[in-house]
């Protein structure tokens, strides 16, 4: 049997579970999932290895209209992933409206690489006949795109979905290593998990006003250093961060420490600093230190 590999870019609107896909279908936890919108902020890519395939998933930003600069890029990786795939996988859900965004579904149903529609939370149904109606005015939307009801909270029909995905990957040698989980660096699954747990611990605009950067990453046999900075935009935003004696910043380094000896499977000491960093969602310098801007 000749050895597939393919590029497989997960698209759709905040909130419909392109994250909880992407870890089920890698099985692992790469993308960080909250219940808040707008959680995944860069394209994370995810690697499944076999002896016969490679598929390199590709876990996109929710599709939203750009406000500032950062989502501006964030929709940019969105748009990137309908040039160079080879498997398309479109995600919404059972409660989503079916016009939202439709200038970016105009572009999905233009495509000519195969499309895999999903609709998720399938578990939320209470009747069949409601899901068939949804499925028929999905298939409207986009034809030519093959529809697979799934929950990927629960796991279900996922693996229909998999088989799918490698039946439509071309011939190919892999991409990358076949040890390789993902592109992305140790730092990078780093900031995430503490970006999750801020996203977990705050509430209202100071998620979305942070940013995190790794500035010491030191590695040993059994134990890792990290030094990381949570950047914020104003210094109102630095007090509610550490909050009152450091109590609240001290349970985000607890919680994301736990995660991050999880993760690399090591004991982790781990430092936290908040500095502010005045509008840098808008500030393309920031942006690009920040990795937002290639």
């Amino acid at each position: 049997m000749e050895h597939k590999a393919g590029f497989v870019n997960i698209v759709g609107n905040p909130n419909v579970g392109k994250s909880t896909l992407m870890n089920q279908l890698v099985g692992e936890r790469i993308s960080i999932i909250t219940s808040k919108a707008q959680t995944t902020r860069h394209r994370i890519m995810g690697i499944v290895n076999t002896e016969d395939y490679q598929i390199v998933f590709s876990d996109t930003p929710g599709v939203l209209q750009p406000k500032y600069k950062l989502q501006e890029s964030m929709l940019n990786f969105s748009e990137g992933a309908l040039v160079d795939a080879d498997v398309l996988v479109y995600v919404t859900d059972v409660v989503e409206d079916t016009s939202k965004n439709a200038d970016f579904l105009a572009k999905v149903a233009k495509e000519k690489m195969p499309v895999l529609l999903v609709i998720n939370k399938i578990d939320l149904v209470r009747e069949q006949v409601q899901l068939e109606e949804l499925m028929e005015k999905w298939q409207g939307i986009l034809p030519n795109a093959q529809i697979f009801p799934i929950s990927a909270q629960e796991g279900f029909n996922v693996d229909n979905l998999l088989k799918r995905i490698v039946e439509l990957l071309p011939v190919s040698a892999p991409y990358f290593g076949k040890d390789a989980l993902t592109d992305k660096p140790a730092r990078f699954f780093v900031t995430e998990i503490i970006r999750e747990k801020i996203l977990t611990l705050y509430d209202k605009e100071i998620p979305y006003s942070v940013e995190v950067l790794v500035e010491k990453f030191d590695e040993k046999e059994k134990s890792i250093h990290i030094m990381a900075v949570i950047y914020v935009e104003r210094d109102s935003q630095k007090g509610i961060i550490i909050g009152h004696k450091g109590a609240k910043i001290k349970r985000v380094g607890m919680e994301a420490r736990k995660d991050i000896e999880k993760f690399f499977d090591k004991s982790v000491f781990l430092e936290l600093f908040v500095k502010v960093e005045h509008d840098w969602r808008n500030r393309e310098n920031k942006l690009r230190s920040f990795g937002y801007i290639e």
